[in-house]
């Protein structure tokens, strides 16, 4: 079986884990964290980039992805 392409790196996120405690990080968590954090970065670029449409402008700013990251739940 082929291995998914991640958009973000596994071990700096497992490293993140351990600084936030967790002493042992199973494989299974750091990939079910992975998964989150992709849906959840697609999902907020989409609704920023409906802001930054919503201005007439092709390029998100960092305003835009500050009112997603505040109105997306």
């Amino acid at each position: 079986m082929a291995k998914k392409r991640r958009i973000f790196a596994w071990s700096p996120l497992r490293a993140l884990m351990k600084k936030a405690g967790a002493e042992i990080v199973s494989r299974e968590s750091v990939e079910m964290l992975l998964n989150y954090l992709e849906t959840r970065s697609k999902k907020l670029t989409e609704v920023a980039l409906i802001f930054a449409k919503h201005s007439k402008r092709k390029k998100i700013s960092k305003g835009d992805m500050a009112l997603a990251i505040e109105n997306y739940h």
